[in-house]
């Protein structure tokens, strides 16, 4: 269960301090335990700007991963890095990115990297804020790796990657993380042409062994690689079937979409908890404590305060950091507002 009503959460990822994306690019002049300080130091930083923040619920910023997902592909074996990506200049879009031939066997004999992920933000979180893991899908992680004969569509190699999710949520939980977000973008970017049933049933199938064992929630959105959307946007054809989804809290971007199809949450509220992103990380607009109080407002006309949680449209990482600060910031003094106006506080 929630908390409290009208919890502030967030996504997971957070700004790379300018530092840490110096030190990034000069790894071959730092030794194993540098590397350790400079991990550790970054997530202190965007623990600290979550907690002064005042969130609720907290994640380590994912500041040892690239993006959300790329970097789990280091954990993989059976694969080759990386097929040169099909367009390298002119303006930034998905297809800049590389994808990965598949050479052998997928597996992940190491684990995909979240739990000392998790392990590190439980040693450097303070008492007080839930602390949530994130970790991608099965499907959406299968869209950087290239069919073979073995593997002949995107399909075959999600069904082998979703035992190695599932043993990284397995391991998690193991660990004491009580809230995990399964990222799964890409299911919500391409539910408008493929059967929505079908990915309900990989999710749930990725899940089960933890269903019962902490919070799971997982992130509709319409992607933002340098702050630029891929998908359809729109929810409409993910619903009634999303419902299904063996989640307690589903989680959707709406102010980037000026609050387009708001009453969708009004069917997930009737079954799940909804987390509505009210602050918009793809526009340097600095929502005020003002904006968030309205749109808050506008949340509980369609789902009551029990059931709603609010966070950013999506993860922090493609917005600067001072911007992400003072969003985070105006967001949770504005839920704090409508809250003490509910006699919620």
């Amino acid at each position: 269960m929630k908390e409290h009503p009208l919890r502030t959460t967030v996504i997971g990822s957070y700004p790379f301090p300018g530092w840490l994306e110096f030190a990034s690019a000069h790894l071959d002049r730092f030794g194993p335990d540098d590397i350790r300080e400079t991990q550790d130091d970054a997530v202190v930083c965007a623990i600290h700007d979550q907690v002064t923040a005042g969130l609720d619920v907290i994640t380590d910023g994912e500041q040892t991963r690239l993006d959300f997902n790329l970097s789990f592909y280091g954990f993989l074996s059976g694969i080759e890095l990386e097929e040169a990506p099909r367009r390298r200049f002119g303006p930034p879009a998905h297809d800049q990115r590389g994808r990965h031939r598949i050479v052998g066997e997928l597996g992940a004999p190491r684990g995909l990297g979240a739990v000392e992920e998790f392990q590190r933000l439980q040693r450097l979180a303070p008492p007080g804020p839930t602390l949530k893991a994130s970790v991608p899908g099965p499907y959406t992680l299968s869209g950087r790796l290239i069919p073979n004969e073995r593997y002949p569509d995107r399909w075959a190699i999600t069904e082998a990657l979703l035992p190695v999710v599932q043993r990284e949520l397995v391991a998690l939980a193991d660990a004491g993380c009580r809230e995990i977000t399964v990222d799964e973008p890409s299911m919500s970017c391409y539910a408008h042409r493929e059967d929505p049933r079908r990915f309900v049933d990989i999710f749930n199938r990725t899940v089960e062994p933890v269903a019962d064992r902490c919070r799971l929630s997982t992130h509709l959105c319409f992607g933002n690689y340098k702050g630029h959307p891929v998908g359809k946007r729109r929810y409409a054809p993910m619903f009634p079937a999303f419902l299904e989804l063996d989640v307690d809290e589903i989680h959707v971007e709406m102010a980037n979409r000026e609050f387009a199809e708001i009453g969708i949450i009004a069917q997930i509220a009737r079954v799940k908890d909804v987390a509505v992103g009210i602050v918009d990380v793809k526009s340097y607009y600095i929502e005020t404590a003002e904006d968030i109080i309205e749109r808050v407002r506008l949340c509980l006309k369609y789902a009551p305060p029990e059931r709603l949680s609010l966070a950013p449209d999506c993860g922090l990482s493609q917005t600067a950091r001072w911007a992400a600060r003072e969003k985070l910031r105006n967001m949770v003094e504005g839920v704090r507002a409508v809250r003490k106006e509910l006699g919620l506080a």
